[in-house]
């Protein structure tokens, strides 16, 4: 599977099209979170209009009063048809998918059906927060399978973690982060390959989170896990939420293998009921008419991961970064810097700039910081001036 070539000429950048007293009009927790005199620069939200066909799409179903319960496999056929034409993958079958309120919820709901009460639940830390959040409130147990030093999967260590994880006898899950947040990394087709592998050996059900998978760098070839021959038996999680900047409307698509089929058939019903049918129609109309603008998005956050490293090369040359290839996240190695494991708390006291700590990613993410990309240059440009200010 090979990516696409993509054409942005007809859409401008949309990171370059608000300004910063615009954007302190929104509402939501990225915006409200800290003073006005803070930039923030942390939670998984994008500084971007909305792309047009799905203001339309919303626009359309509130006027006719649109507004019920979700109905259809719309969705479903949307995400096949992008998944074919992004990914050269034609194996999502409607049949075999559900709608489910959010990517986390669903995975929740996925690791329910595959283990039990107190069943062990593989991560590759540092990875997303609330991946140890929802699988400790769900009663698993965390595995930590942490990522080598070059921060791509560590298939010894992986494997290791299958063995503990299964030595009773018992029920394991593996929760994959598939692009990986926070770091960025785009895993091979061999490197799913030999997790599928190692899942089949070892009795480990994969659930694969791939809600970035629309926001690999051009040129970067994203691979859907359920993609591959041994991943038969896995199960996995996608939306247009990180894609399109829809987090507010809520909906996602949990998808099964062929040899899971039976399993996400015994999801209770009512996991469904989670989703907005406005949501459904938003996310449907992003995949299917939105592809323009998600193209001109990948093209601004590569020219801003590029002006992002030469901005730290001139003004923080300490702070490591780590060149991902797919989200719009920033993972900055700051140990360097002598600011202790929280990194990011120096640089909002001091320089008024709001980073997620690198503590809550568990293993690794100590000394570290993750940084959102995804605003205009001009704020990028600022913050990394601030930063710099805060350590002198």
């Amino acid at each position: 599977m090979t990516s696409l070539p993509h054409d942005t000429a007809a859409e401008p950048d949309p990171l370059r099209a608000l300004g910063l007293e615009r954007l302190r009009r929104r509402t939501s927790m990225k915006w409200r979170t800290y003073p006005e005199d803070v930039l923030p620069l942390w939670v998984a939200e994008m500084d971007v209009p909305l792309a047009p066909p799905v203001v339309r799409a919303v626009t359309d179903a509130l006027a006719l009063g649109d507004t019920g319960y979700p109905a259809g496999t719309a969705y479903a056929e949307a995400l096949a048809a992008f998944a074919a034409r992004s990914w050269r993958w034609d194996g999502i079958a409607a049949d075999r998918t559900a709608i489910v309120p959010d990517v986390m919820l669903g995975a929740v709901e996925m690791i329910r059906l595959v283990t039990g009460a107190g069943d062990p639940v593989i991560v590759n830390p540092p990875v997303y927060p609330p991946f140890f959040m929802f699988i400790t409130h769900m009663d698993r147990r965390v595995v930590e399978a942490p990522l080598g030093a070059d921060l791509r999967l560590d298939l010894g260590a992986l494997e290791d973690a299958f063995r503990r994880a299964t030595a009773g006898g018992g029920r394991a899950a593996y929760l994959l982060c598939s692009p990986h947040n926070p770091t960025g990394t785009v895993h091979t087709a061999a490197e799913l390959t030999a997790v599928a592998e190692l899942a089949e050996r070892h009795g480990v059900r994969v659930v694969a989170d791939e809600i970035h998978a629309p926001l690999t760098a051009p040129g970067t070839s994203f691979v859907p896990y359920l993609s591959l021959p041994a991943a038969a038996r896995g199960l996995s999680l996608m939306s247009a939420s990180k894609g399109w900047n829809l987090p507010g409307l809520k909906a996602a698509l949990a998808l099964a293998g062929p040899g899971a089929a039976a399993d996400l058939a015994r999801m209770p019903e009512e996991v469904g009921h989670g989703a907005g049918h406005v949501a459904v129609i938003a996310h449907t109309a992003a995949l299917r008419e939105a592809t323009g603008w998600l193209d001109a998005l990948r093209t601004g956050i590569q020219s801003n991961r590029r002006l992002l490293a030469g901005l730290l090369a001139e003004h923080l040359p300490a702070v490591r970064l780590h060149p991902g290839e797919a989200t719009y996240l920033a993972w900055l190695d700051c140990r360097a810097l002598g600011l202790g494991d929280d990194p990011a708390g120096v640089f909002l006291d001091r320089g008024r700039v709001a980073l997620s700590a690198g503590l809550p990613f568990g293993t690794g993410g100590a000394g570290h910081a993750r940084l959102n990309l995804a605003t205009s240059p001009e704020i990028l440009t600022e913050a990394v001036h601030r930063m710099a200010a805060a350590l002198r």
